[in-house]
């Protein structure tokens, strides 16, 4: 089938990929984010996938907003039979819904219908799943609520970070995607609809939505760190100083330590949370410094009184 394919960051690529490798498609134009700044110095940077595309001389499209008449006549002009999208970061008109005979095949990484919307893996690990996946629908107005195609599934691990969690799930999703084009080709596929259980919404997570609060049990801070690395990185107060936070573990065993209370014992920083149970930190980055060890971070500030993170 005649492809364009939809997307912009890193999780995107091995679908894109994979549907280049793919002897049954051809993948006519990419559509894609514009360059966006990045980094401290705000530079002008191409998404993961124009570069991508690029190396494979790939026609990319980077409309301001997929409803521009400019970008809706070349889509008429390229008259692909399907879209696939992963991850483009923008709502796909109805004028553009359209114009594919077999419409845009979306892969999301969750378990539909739950975790609608753009942070899924994030709010899978706040939320303490233990399972999650990836699916394949076909793309309507609503949000994330188009009848299905197809799922993986993966279990969640003890420390798995954001990150590790989508990268397992791009690669899995992007073979999954895969095979639900060729699914749809031979005519083994029909989408069915979305269970009308088990709905829920996981919205972006916000900077705010990322800062510890210390009277939260422990379980739930190491789920918002992890679920939050690397972005938009966990984060709380020392004073008026922002420190990062990167993946931490809970200790065992209750203890007296307030939550928020710092202390700097043999092994490292331990830090008291609202369910009596201390955490110990594992890396942090001061603000304006580069990630460090915590027992290092700690050292460096010669702590000789009781501090709390706020």
């Amino acid at each position: 089938m005649r492809v364009l394919f939809a997307g912009t960051p890193q999780p995107a690529v091995p679908s894109l990929e994979a549907l280049i490798a793919s002897s049954r498609h051809e993948v006519v134009a990419v559509l894609t984010r514009p360059d966006a700044p990045t980094g401290r110095g705000r530079r002008f940077e191409p998404s993961p996938v124009r570069r991508l595309a690029e190396e494979h001389g790939i026609e990319v499209l980077t409309p301001a907003r997929p409803r521009d008449p400019e970008f809706l006549a070349r889509l008429a002009e390229l008259a692909p039979d399907v879209c696939p999208v992963v991850a483009y970061g923008g709502l796909i008109p109805p004028d553009a819904l359209r114009i594919p005979a077999r419409g845009w095949v979306n892969l999301h990484f969750s378990l539909l219908p739950a975790w609608r919307g753009a942070a899924p893996v994030q709010h899978a690990l706040m939320s303490g799943d233990e399972i999650t996946g990836a699916c394949t629908f076909l793309l309507e107005q609503g949000l994330d609520t188009g009848p299905l195609y197809g799922s993986i599934t993966t279990e969640i691990g003890r420390t798995d970070t954001a990150g590790d969690l989508l990268e397992r799930l791009a690669v899995d999703g992007a073979r999954l995607l895969a095979a639900t084009l060729d699914g749809i080709e031979d005519g083994e596929l029909r989408p069915v609809p979305q269970p009308a259980d088990g709905i829920s919404l996981a919205p972006k997570i916000s900077v705010e939505d990322a800062r510890v609060d210390w009277k939260t049990p422990a379980q739930f801070i190491d789920r918002q760190v992890r679920a939050c690395t690397p972005a938009p990185g966990a984060w709380t107060t020392l004073g008026d100083e922002r420190v990062k936070l990167f993946p931490l573990t809970p200790l065992p065993g209750a203890t007296d330590v307030e939550p928020g209370r710092v202390v700097v014992d043999k092994r490292g920083v331990v830090v008291g949370t609202g369910s009596g149970h201390t955490v110990r930190l594992g890396d942090v980055q001061p603000q304006g410094r580069k990630r460090m060890n915590a027992a290092d971070w700690a050292r460096g500030l010669h702590l000789t009184e009781t501090v709390y993170f706020a």
